[in-house]
């Protein structure tokens, strides 16, 4: 006779999982995505990039300006990215078929200009802060979806830096992992033991947010930490007076994360940290992701002081980061062994934001 494992493990491959397997569902097409760092482009320079599986060329003319075209000639299928930029026209690197910023094919050398045949598709494009960003979906909703700032990026009161790495998983286990801060418990390496204590959540069609404050059960902060949160009391205040404040919110595609310090929290304030993230998927089957963003840290009072700490701020999010990334491809494999998620989300804040990303993503 079978015994109950055997049982257990009969019943989890017919149990079906209740309601929308998040990892099975695309990111929606109907909004802008990071594809690059603007200062990897130069002008008349060319980059291969993809989305959700789709090859994508990004080129800069010799105006200045970024373009960007579905990666394929139409000749012979072959990647545009192979091939020359002149002026604001892309050359295809095989026949020097050539292709206007809106993908029309605008010479083909060997044949007179009345036979041009059709060109390729062309993406909405846009610079903001530092990052281009590409429209996949519908072109009719670019203008008013259109992001106006990426955080506190550009403010010279903040030192940032770039994030940007590549994840093995469905960029749904990107958001969840930092929704969820009672994750800390997995960076007690890190920050010691840290509690985190839910004070609200709220969400809506297409956002959910969720606050914090913490506190310390056992260990030290590390440097780093300190770094990002300590500089900015108040002089000759003690520590345990004050509850961080945290709020996390997903605005559909992109997260923010803010921290603010103090006795009285008062939210019209800068925030310490100011975190900015938006996740590209690479491959068809949403398996793998481009992490872009930036973590900007409030400069104190003390004029340089922020550079000649900041290789501890480095130190301690890339630690923070590498944990991350660790968990959340672990998570993608259980998913692709199991067949499905089994994922059992029993965090409030949390369920409201699988509801968002489900009700704004489409099914693969």
């Amino acid at each position: 006779m079978p015994d109950d494992h055997s049982n257990l493990a009969a019943e989890r491959q017919v149990r079906p999982p209740s309601g929308v397997d998040l990892r099975r569902t695309a990111a929606n097409p109907d909004y802008w995505y990071p594809l690059a760092w603007s200062d990897e482009l130069k002008a008349g320079q060319i980059l291969g990039r993809r989305f959700a599986g789709e090859p994508i060329v990004l080129y800069r003319g010799t105006s200045g300006q970024v373009f960007a075209l579905e990666d394929r000639c139409a000749h012979r299928q072959v990647p545009l990215h192979l091939g020359v930029v002149a002026g604001d026209v892309l050359k295809c690197h095989y026949h020097g078929w050539a292709y206007d910023c809106a993908g029309k094919c605008v010479d083909v050398p060997y044949l007179g200009k009345e036979r041009r045949p059709n060109g390729v598709r062309s993406y909405p494009v846009r610079e903001i802060d530092g990052l281009i960003f590409i429209f996949p979906g519908n072109p009719d909703l670019a203008a008013e979806r259109l992001p106006s700032s990426l955080g506190a990026s550009q403010r010279r009161d903040y030192k940032t830096r770039r994030l940007n790495r590549e994840v093995a998983c469905h960029y749904t286990f990107m958001h969840e992992n930092l929704f969820d801060m009672n994750h800390q418990f997995m960076h007690r390496k890190q920050m010691g033991s840290i509690r985190a204590s839910c004070l609200g959540r709220g969400h809506g069609d297409h956002w959910a947010q969720v606050e914090y404050s913490f506190s310390r059960t056992e260990g030290k902060s590390s440097v780093g930490e300190r770094v990002i949160v300590d500089l900015m009391r108040t002089r000759g205040e003690e520590r345990q007076d004050f509850r961080d404040h945290m709020r996390i919110r997903t605005d559909y595609p992109s997260q923010s994360l803010k921290v603010w310090v103090g006795r009285n929290i008062d939210e019209t304030q800068d925030p310490v940290l100011d975190v900015w993230l938006c996740y590209t998927p690479l491959d068809a089957e949403h398996r793998t992701n481009r992490t872009f963003g930036y973590l900007s840290v409030k400069k104190p009072p003390i004029p340089g002081l922020i550079h000649l700490v900041w290789p501890f701020v480095v130190w301690f999010t890339e630690n923070i980061f590498r944990e991350d990334k660790e968990i959340v491809e672990y998570e993608q494999r259980a998913h692709d062994a199991q067949g499905s998620d089994w994922n059992n989300e029993v965090f409030p804040p949390l369920r409201d934001l699988r509801d968002v990303l489900a009700r704004c993503g489409v099914p693969l």
